[in-house]
């Protein structure tokens, strides 16, 4: 347990140095709340209610869709796995401790966003904290889970960035954050539905953390765990 919590802190320690993590995870979603947040705003009042959700899923769906998978391909298609195998190292390990440095770095993020949008543009805060906080987290976990996956089973750095912008963008367009879902077409707003973006939005809004808006959450987080077993276990046998 103490090599386990050693690996977590000593990730968290990269992580703060790194320039990738840095962008995507803290300035990118900070500039799109800041400027985006405003625009919202002032085009539709009445989103005063949904403005932290929106902006959560911008800087989740970022950080773990184009900021953790570059930093395991680093890991896992490079030589550190091979230093990984010679010290007896479980792969497992390095998955676990970027996993939980990524989901630490996103809970800031979105503390941050959550205290700052009532400030600055007079949004509304949850009305149950508690359960606010339970989906952020669900809905972090699962995203980071989808971001596991791309970073073990892509080996190349530019292919991994197209195949992440393929997720990332129809998870902020399709999701209902940047317009009703209702006024997509029925096509758009049925892909939608495949990404976790729409469905932990809707878990992240007043009222909205029912079973409904959660079983497919719940769904993708253990059909990803199965995914990123078997990956690793390719990454073992090579």
């Amino acid at each position: 347990m103490s090599t386990f919590l050693y690996g977590v802190a000593l990730q968290w320690k990269l992580d703060m140095r790194s320039k990738s993590l840095l962008i995507t995870c803290y300035v990118v979603p900070f500039i799109f709340f800041l400027l985006m947040g405003g625009i919202f705003i002032s085009i539709m009042p009445e989103m005063e209610s949904t403005l932290i959700p929106s902006m959560i899923v911008m800087g989740v769906s970022m950080g773990s869709f184009l900021g953790l998978p570059s930093t395991l391909i680093e890991t896992y298609a490079s030589n550190i796995k091979k230093v990984y195998k010679a010290n007896g190292v479980p792969l497992y390990l390095g998955l676990a401790t970027m996993f939980l440095s990524a989901f630490t770095h996103q809970m800031i993020m979105c503390a941050i966003m959550v205290v700052l949008a009532p400030i600055i543009f007079d949004a509304a805060l949850p009305t149950s904290l508690p359960l606010f906080i339970l989906a952020l987290a669900i809905y972090i976990a699962v995203s980071l889970s989808i971001g596991c996956i791309l970073g073990l089973a892509v080996k190349n750095q530019a292919k991994l960035t197209m195949i992440a912008q393929l997720v990332f963008l129809p998870s902020i367009m399709l999701s209902g954050i940047m317009f009703p879902i209702d006024l997509l077409p029925d096509t758009f707003e049925l892909i939608g539905e495949f990404f976790p973006a729409s469905w932990g939005y809707r878990l992240m809004l007043n009222n909205g953390f029912q079973f409904d808006h959660l079983w497919y959450l719940l769904l993708v987080l253990f059909t990803a765990a199965i995914v990123c077993t078997l990956l690793l276990n390719r990454h073992k046998c090579k």
